[in-house]
């Protein structure tokens, strides 16, 4: 969290994974350069280097769609996510000096304007096997540069965590643009079963692991008012809720983090102010609750940071009546201060 906007501090954390990160991209260039060479001696330069940094980013981005799930599942994997923005810019200059030199190679010899040549050079739009797969190639590495052009916290601030978040989830429709890209291009020039077999097998983990997530989550529709009065609806026993851990509902249309801590329950709104994290998936650290993303704090009795923060979200009442919490989905303002429901 930062007070204010000021140039990136990059802390020891940081420098380590980016450090993991460069460290596994070179020695992946390095291989592969090998590999070339051993079996490929009379590769050019420039194929060489369009065929290293495509497939890297092939697999960057699959590492990337990859995390998000995996934390989920396991949080042993939460330290891939905590600045997974800087494998994805990562990604997108790997991916630009992919494109680059594909056009550089492929579009600079004619009299035609290299950009212009992308979507002009094959005419072929009504065709399915002869569709020129560049473009989505090009409209993929748009999607990635908006993406890294707009990573940094202060749009995430401007444009508001639900238009950012919005904005980033195109990740998925440049993944499926890249992977026609392959299919059309690649593939179909050489037709190798083995990098057919390869985009399979990433395609079947990408969504797998993405469906197993969604079929984990603690996320629960509670319909219909059980019994205690007020509007307020029976969400479980205290005892399965675990200490400074939390009951995630969905209850009228609200999404519902609920806390056990320090022998009382405060319900908050579950969605982070920074990046809408979820945090029910986070625990109590210190007295507040922490969001498992990016450490966001929230005081877990009115939802505001800890000063000097400023951060706030909406809270709700809650009950507990003969061992059952029980929850109001009517949210009060972000920051409002609610009395806990105290355990007996």
């Amino acid at each position: 969290m930062s007070v204010e906007y000021k140039p990136v501090l990059w802390s020891a954390r940081k420098k380590r994974y980016d450090w993991i990160m460069g460290g596994l991209m070179l020695l992946f260039l390095i291989l592969f350069v090998a590999f070339q060479l051993v079996f490929f001696s009379q590769i050019s330069a420039e194929t060489l280097i369009i065929r290293a940094t495509g497939l890297l980013a092939l697999l960057m981005i699959h590492v990337i769609l990859v995390i998000g799930p995996l934390c989920r599942l396991d949080h042993r994997f939460l330290p891939l996510l905590y600045n997974r923005r800087h494998l994805g810019v990562a990604t997108f200059f790997i991916a630009l000096i992919h494109g680059i030199f594909n056009i550089i190679m492929f579009h600079t010899a004619g009299d035609t304007n290299a950009l212009l040549s992308i979507f002009v050079a094959n005419e072929h739009y009504n065709s399915i096997g002869n569709f020129p797969f560049q473009v989505l190639g090009f409209f993929a590495l748009l999607i990635f540069f908006v993406m890294a052009a707009t990573s940094h916290d202060f749009w995430l601030k401007n444009l508001s965590p639900r238009v950012w978040k919005g904005l980033h989830m195109s990740v998925y429709v440049a993944y499926a643009l890249i992977i026609a890209h392959v299919l059309l291009g690649t593939f179909q020039r050489e037709g190798s079963l083995l990098m057919l077999g390869g985009l399979l097998f990433g395609v079947l983990l990408v969504a797998g692991l993405h469906m197993l997530s969604a079929s984990r989550s603690h996320l629960p529709n509670v319909l219909g008012n059980l019994g205690a009065p007020d509007g307020f609806h029976k969400v479980c026993a205290v005892d399965e809720i675990e200490e400074n851990r939390a009951k995630v509902v969905l209850l009228e249309g609200q999404n519902i983090a609920i806390f056990r801590y320090e022998n009382k329950c405060s319900a908050v709104h579950n969605l982070c102010k920074h990046q809408n994290g979820p945090l029910g998936e986070g625990k109590i650290v210190d007295g507040c609750i922490t969001c498992p993303w990016h450490g966001y704090q929230y005081e877990p009795h009115n939802g505001c940071s800890p000063p000097p923060f400023n951060e706030k979200v909406q809270t709700y009442d809650v009950k507990i009546v003969d061992g059952q919490v029980y929850v109001n989905p009517s949210p009060y303002a972000e920051g409002s201060e609610r009395p806990p429901a105290l355990i007996s």
